[in-house]
């Protein structure tokens, strides 16, 4: 655990600098440096004492609040014990934490999570590094259960219930259920519950073979959350094309159910290397922050 803390680190302080992410809208409230001003910045950071003084407009920065309560809703079912590329979905999911860990621990700061897993588990807010070392050893014992276990939506209703002070709600998860391509996910109405109090950012972890099959003749399938096998020919274009289509469906309902609730969304996949998306999933965000716009 401390290894893996330690090359995530590593990277991400090669990719990202700066404050972590605070939980209000905006580049934060706490005063820091004054700068010369630059067209495009926000009139109404302008400090008129440092413009008095100097006789040119300058702007006052702020950095992201000292103190954030950072939640972790990880999905650990079934489904996520899936991987034909680099790893498993579920390896994504634990070092993914770890890197959120990484950014999210200061001194003040609070990291807790929901894990779902054989059963629904809460995971106290602690500050410091060993707790977030002792998450990740959670995480990593965690088992999925045989069969049905907890869903995503219940996880959402127990991190929002019973309300927290604001902080920010990192759910990593394949956003995977059983159900029409085309219907709302079950999740959808409390990822908006939760999002009216909290910054939500929605990490969703897929594999290559999710997305598209390939020509290998016949295929056994089995669905880890019910069991059930199902034998395919993938040497058919047109089957291989409807799966795909359907895939893409999908993702795309994923998509607009997640930003139509007023999350963030981050799409990981397994045979990419997945900090680098992250690292720039970041970047964009502050700078959509910055420029004083809502992050999605």
């Amino acid at each position: 655990m401390r290894r893996l803390s330690l090359q995530v680190a590593h990277r991400l302080d090669g990719l990202l600098q700066g404050d972590h992410l605070g939980y209000l809208p905006g580049p934060g409230t706490e005063p820091a440096e004054a700068r010369v001003y630059s067209p495009g910045d926000d009139v109404r950071r302008i400090d008129w004492a440092v413009t008095a003084r100097t006789g040119d407009p300058h702007v006052r920065q702020a950095v992201a609040e000292r103190e954030l309560v950072t939640t972790l809703l990880v999905d650990l079912t079934s489904s996520m014990s899936f991987g034909t590329a680099r790893s498993e979905k579920r390896d994504v999911a634990v070092a993914l934490a770890a890197a959120f860990g990484h950014l999210t621990i200061r001194p003040g700061d609070r990291l807790g999570a929901v894990v779902l897993g054989e059963t629904l588990r809460h995971v106290p807010s602690r500050p410091g590094r060993l707790a977030s070392l002792a998450l990740l050893h959670v995480l990593q014992q965690t088992r999925p259960v045989e069969g049905s276990g907890p869903s995503l939506a219940d996880g959402l209703r127990a991190v929002a219930n019973p309300p927290r002070r604001r902080g920010l709600v990192v759910v990593v998860s394949d956003l995977l259920e059983p159900g029409p391509v085309m219907a709302e996910p079950t999740w959808a109405a409390p990822l908006r519950q939760l999002t009216r109090r909290h910054d939500v950012v929605v990490a969703e972890v897929v594999d290559p073979r999710e997305l598209e099959l390939p020509s290998v003749g016949v295929l056994r399938l089995v669905d880890p959350e019910t069991g059930r096998h199902l034998e395919v020919q993938t040497a058919g274009r047109r089957l291989r094309e409807r799966y795909a289509e359907a895939a893409a469906a999908r993702r795309a309902g994923h998509a607009t159910a997640v930003r139509g609730a007023g999350a963030g969304h981050v799409l990981l996949r397994t045979d990419t290397d997945w900090l680098l998306s992250l690292a720039r999933f970041l970047a964009a965000r502050r700078r959509t922050r910055a420029a004083g716009r809502r992050p999605r």
